[in-house]
C-alpha cells in the first residue's frame, strides 16, 4: 500500500506576496527526509484510524513519506519488528515504549512523540456472568444505571470460588491499558487482581489474585468468549461492539468511565531511529496530527467516511455497522442499550495528540503498583524515565510547522510553554486524586496494590 508522493507542500491563507516569498523560500530549505520508504505497523484496532486517514488523505505523502501500513498478528511481533528494524515505527499500546525502556519484558530504548487517542476500551462479559452481575446493578427506568462499578462482580466471582472454578479474563498485553483499565476497576470494586513478580521470574501476573487476566490478541477476544475459556475482557475496539452484534457478550463500562479522557495508544519508534531520522519523524507526526484534526473535524462529521475506510480488510476488517457504534458517538451496552457517549473516541480534540509526561507516569505508577516494577523509586525517577520515553519538542516543532504553513492554527495546540503535566485529576471511578508530579504519593492512596515502598 504506497502512493506516489505529491513533491509541494499548500500554503493556505498566507497574505501578501513578500510574506509569501518569505515562507516559500524558508520552507525549500528545510530539509529533507532522512527516510522516504516508510513501514509502519498496526494491529487491526478502531484507534489505528490516524494511521488509515494519514495514508488514505494522502497526509504522509504531502510531507514526502512512501508510507506502507501493515497489520501485525499482535502486539509482541509488532513491537519486536520495530525494535530489529523491520518496521520504522508503529501503533503502540502507551506502555509498550516505558515497558521496553525500563526492561519489563523487552528491553530496548523506544520513544514517542505523538498520542494516538483517548479512551476507545471497554470490558465485556460472557451473558452468564452479566446475568449474574446484573442482580447487584442499581436499575433505573429499567435500564442499568452507569457507570456500572466492579463491585456488581465481586459476588459473582465469590460464587466461582466457592464452586472451585477459577474466574478467567483476557487482556491485550501485559503493559497494556487495558491491563491496567481492567485492573484499577477491578480494584476499585474490592477485587485483587493480582501481581507480577519479575525477579523472582513471575511474570504472570497471578499472585494473590481473585481473578485470573492472561493475554488474548484483540480479534480473538470475542471467539475466546464465546468458547468458554475466559469469562470476560478488557479490549479496544470494535471487538466489545463486536460481542453485542454477534449476542455473545455485555461490554460493562468503558474506560471514560474508569479515567476521563484517558491516553491510549502512541506511535512508537526506537530512539536509534528517532535519533538517526530526525526530519522524517517529525513529518510523520505532522502527517498524523492533520489526521487526527481531520478525525474531530467538525463534531465528528467526518467519522461515517472514517468507519467505511477502517471497515476495509486491509485496516480492521470488521462490518462497519459494528465500528460505527462506538466511532459515531454512540455505545451499545446491552443489546438495545446504546447511549450517547460523544468521547468515546478522541483523536484531536482535548491535547489528545500531545505526549504529555504525565500520561507516561501514570503508566509507570501503575506497573509499581502491580509489581512490574519491583522496587521503590523516588518521585524524580518517574519524571526522567517519562522525559526519556516522551518527546513533547519533537510533537512541538511538527506542529509549529503545521501553523507556519496554514494547516492548523496555534489555538490547536498547547501553550508554548507547556511543561508537561496535565492538571491533577479526580476524574477516575474511585475518584482519588492523580497529580503526575507526585507519583508516590498517588500510589499510596489504594487500598489494593503495592505501596511505594513495598517490598515484594
Amino acid at each position: 500500500m504506497t502512493h506516489t508522493p505529491r513533491r509541494h507542500l499548500r500554503i493556505a491563507s498566507v497574505l501578501g506576496g513578500l510574506l509569501l516569498t518569505s515562507l516559500t523560500l524558508s520552507l525549500a530549505q528545510a530539509a529533507d527526509p532522512e527516510k522516504e520508504e516508510i513501514k509502519l505497523g498496526f494491529i487491526k484496532l478502531t484507534d489505528m484510524a490516524p494511521l488509515a486517514i494519514a495514508y488514505e488523505k494522502g497526509y504522509f505523502e504531502e510531507e514526502g513519506l512512501y508510507v506502507t501500513l501493515e497489520a501485525q498478528a499482535n502486539w509482541k511481533v509488532l513491537l519486536d519488528r520495530v525494535i530489529s528494524g523491520e518496521l520504522d515505527g508503529a501503533h503502540m499500546l502507551a506502555g509498550q515504549p516505558l515497558g521496553a525502556t525500563i526492561g519489563f519484558g523487552t528491553k530496548a530504548d523506544v520513544v514517542t512523540a505523538f498520542s494516538m487517542d483517548l479512551n476507545g476500551n471497554g470490558i465485556t462479559m460472557s451473558n452468564a456472568v452479566w446475568d449474574e452481575m446484573k442482580k447487584h446493578v442499581p436499575m433505573e427506568n429499567g435500564k442499568p444505571v452507569h457507570p456500572i462499578k466492579a463491585d456488581a462482580l465481586k459476588p459473582v466471582i465469590e460464587q466461582y470460588k466457592a464452586q472451585g472454578k477459577p474466574f478467567n479474563m483476557g487482556m491485550v498485553f501485559p503493559v497494556s491499558t487495558h491491563n491496567y483499565e481492567l485492573r484499577y476497576w477491578l480494584a476499585s470494586g474490592g477485587i485483587n487482581p493480582g501481581y507480577y513478580d519479575p525477579a523472582k521470574g513471575d511474570i504472570s501476573g497471578t499472585q494473590n489474585a481473585d481473578v485470573l487476566i492472561s493475554v488474548t490478541p484483540p480479534p480473538q477476544m470475542p471467539s475466546t468468549l464465546e468458547s468458554g475459556t475466559i469469562n470476560g475482557y478488557s479490549v479496544g475496539e470494535p471487538w466489545n461492539q463486536q460481542a453485542v452484534f454477534k449476542g455473545i457478550g455485555v461490554p460493562v463500562i468503558t474506560d471514560y468511565e474508569i479515567w476521563k479522557n484517558n491516553p491510549e495508544k502512541v506511535l512508537g519508534v526506537t530512539k536509534d531511529w528517532a535519533d538517526a531520522n530526525p526530519e522524517t519523524h517529525k513529518r510523520m507526526v505532522k502527517a498524523l496530527i492533520r489526521a487526527g484534526m481531520w478525525l474531530d473535524a467538525d463534531n465528528n462529521a467526518n467519522r461515517a467516511e472514517a468507519v467505511e475506510i477502517l471497515s476495509r480488510p486491509e485496516y480492521v476488517g470488521a462490518d462497519a455497522k459494528v465500528i460505527a457504534n462506538s466511532m459515531t458517538g454512540t455505545f451499545e451496552y446491552e443489546k438495545g442499550d446504546k447511549r450517547e457517549v460523544p468521547d468515546f473516541n478522541v483523536f484531536f480534540r482535548h491535547n489528545a495528540t500531545y505526549p504529555y509526561y504525565s500520561d507516561a507516569i501514570w503508566y509507570l505508577t501503575q506497573m509499581r503498583r502491580w509489581g512490574q516494577i519491583g522496587e521503590s523509586k523516588p518521585d524524580s525517577w518517574y519524571i526522567d524515565t517519562a522525559k526519556q520515553v516522551y518527546l513533547p519538542a519533537v510533537y512541538q516543532e511538527a506542529a509549529k510547522e503545521l501553523v507556519a504553513e496554514g494547516k492548523a492554527s496555534a489555538a490547536d495546540f498547547p501553550a508554548a510553554d507547556e511543561q508537561g503535566f496535565r492538571a491533577p485529576s479526580n476524574e477516575f471511578i474511585d475518584g482519588l486524586t492523580y497529580d503526575g508530579r507526585q507519583p508516590n504519593a498517588y500510589i499510596n492512596q489504594f487500598k489494593i496494590g503495592l505501596k511505594a515502598d513495598s517490598v515484594q
